[in-house]
């Protein structure tokens, strides 16, 4: 009896687990079956890509710098607002609804949204730009903007007629671009006056017993500017230190050795210890001008300048920097050079507005007091942000133009948008070494891009302006039922 009793038991035991057993199972079925209809629902996508890319008809901003915060109901409003499609990946963000003043617009880098009907603009980075890689065809009503901050030599093509008026908005050095970058290496006017890394002139003139008069630090060597060989000729008549990695001739220490170190302090005060700073430009363009100029002046030491023909018009004072277009060999450089060394007085005059902390360029003065971004700066917009703002503005300007049934504004850039003449090689002497090198490179590559620019020309046919129908059908379908 106990026996069958204990059976009874044990099989009540099995029984219930059993049960729990089956149940378990079976949520693990369920719980799988769901993964595999995620898996199978994201099987398309590629990198890594959100889901947004595959159905582009439904807009999934992602926020961050800039960006609204946005509740459910105003997610799906989204979808109203015009689209600014970053045709080259420099953001890096594959959905985001930025604000811009009291406008709004989304921007991805994400292609599928190349044939959107709410895309209104390309965004290209200069670098980037290829022929080969073009939004085509052109519609009526895609604006192009152009964003190029760097040197001419990473694309030529860029700065040919038949390439720059490609463009609606541009963003460049120039200061005759819709968005001015031409003092991006600036951060204001106190960094100009500040006499943080000033070395007075008497410890100059003792360190002259150690350093030379001129001091140059490049690791880009034999760039379309050409500047390794007139430096090299100048170097036959002055002593020049030299630390980078072209020309060098003394040593940097150790820890400063890295060309990410070009900022450090330990390097600024080296610097800062010499009387003039060869500040030669990799390319010479209009308003072409980095940090290569900026940084001596802040640090007190005077530039030798050769890079922009019109560098003349962004000097602190009209006397700050000897400019070695003034000079038609290195030999007459080299004698003023020695002249200043060796006379107080005159060399004080090239630091006198820093040791009073005078700027008298009012166009310098007016340039950073308008522009909309900052450098460096956190409390500001950078110029990305600023160049993404501006293209959307505009878009809106055009929207709000048609509500009211009238024509949009067209915008086109001009060469003036980028203006580089073909490079140019020194030639000094007859003497002078025959060096086969990188710089030999750069006049072919010129002369190429300007052959690739007139093909492309006569393959981009003029844009069309959209009928009164097309206009109509834009102006509803960018119309975004949210006042702003």
């Amino acid at each position: 009896m106990v026996r069958i009793q204990r059976g009874k038991l044990l099989a009540s035991c099995l029984c219930v687990m059993a049960a729990v057993f089956l149940l378990v199972t079976l949520q693990v079925v369920v719980e799988l079956g769901k993964f595999e209809g995620t898996k199978f629902k994201n099987s398309h996508l590629k990198d890594g890509r959100a889901e947004m890319e595959a159905e582009p008809l439904h807009l999934h901003p992602f926020f961050n710098r800039g960006g609204l915060t946005l509740n459910r109901k105003k997610t799906l409003a989204a979808d109203s607002f015009p689209i600014m499609l970053w045709w080259s990946p420099l953001t890096g963000e594959t959905g985001r609804l930025g604000q811009c003043g009291a406008d709004a617009c989304f921007f991805t880098i994400n292609r599928t949204y190349l044939h959107h009907h709410r895309t209104r603009a390309f965004l290209f980075y200069g670098t980037d730009f290829s022929i080969d890689s073009l939004p085509l065809p052109r519609k009526a009503h895609h604006d192009w903007a152009l964003f190029h901050e760097e040197s001419p030599k990473n694309n030529y093509k860029l700065f040919h007629q038949p390439v720059i008026t490609l463009f609606n908005y541009t963003a460049t050095f120039s200061r005759h671009s819709h968005l001015p970058l031409t003092t991006q290496y600036l951060e204001g006017t106190e960094v100009l006056t500040s006499l943080r890394y000033l070395v007075p002139l008497w410890s100059k003139n003792n360190l002259r017993k150690i350093l030379a008069p001129l001091v140059y630090v490049q690791s880009d060597c034999d760039p379309p500017s050409d500047r390794d060989s007139y430096v090299r000729e100048l170097m036959t008549y002055i002593e020049v230190d030299s630390y980078g990695e072209c020309l060098r001739n003394k040593p940097l220490p150790p820890q400063l050795s890295n060309p990410a170190s070009m900022d450090a302090d330990g390097f600024y005060k080296i610097l800062a210890q010499y009387k003039f700073i060869l500040a030669f430009e990799n390319a010479v363009c209009d308003d072409y001008i980095t940090e290569k100029f900026w940084r001596p002046l802040k640090l007190g030491v005077v530039p030798v300048y050769y890079g922009s023909p019109s560098i003349a018009d962004w000097l602190p004072s009209n006397r700050s920097a000897v400019l070695v277009s003034e000079f038609s060999h290195p030999r007459e450089l080299a004698s003023y050079i020695r002249a200043l060394d060796q006379d107080d007085r005159r060399y004080q005059t090239y630091i006198e507005w820093k040791l009073k902390g005078e700027i008298s360029n009012q166009r310098l003065l007016t340039a950073l007091r308008e522009r909309k971004w900052g450098v460096q700066d956190i409390k500001q917009d950078n110029y990305i942000d600023a160049f993404e703002c501006m293209v959307c503005s505009k878009v809106w300007d055009n929207i709000r133009l048609q509500e009211k049934g009238l024509p949009p504004k067209r915008w086109q850039a001009d060469a003036t948008h980028l203006s580089c003449p073909e490079p140019t090689v020194f030639a000094f002497s007859p003497l002078a070494p025959r060096r086969r090198s990188l710089r030999e490179m750069w006049i072919p590559s010129f002369q190429q891009s300007k052959r690739e620019a007139r093909a492309l020309s006569l393959t981009m046919l003029p844009i069309p302006l959209p009928s009164p129908e097309e206009e109509m059908e834009l102006t509803s379908a960018s119309m975004v039922n949210i006042h702003h």
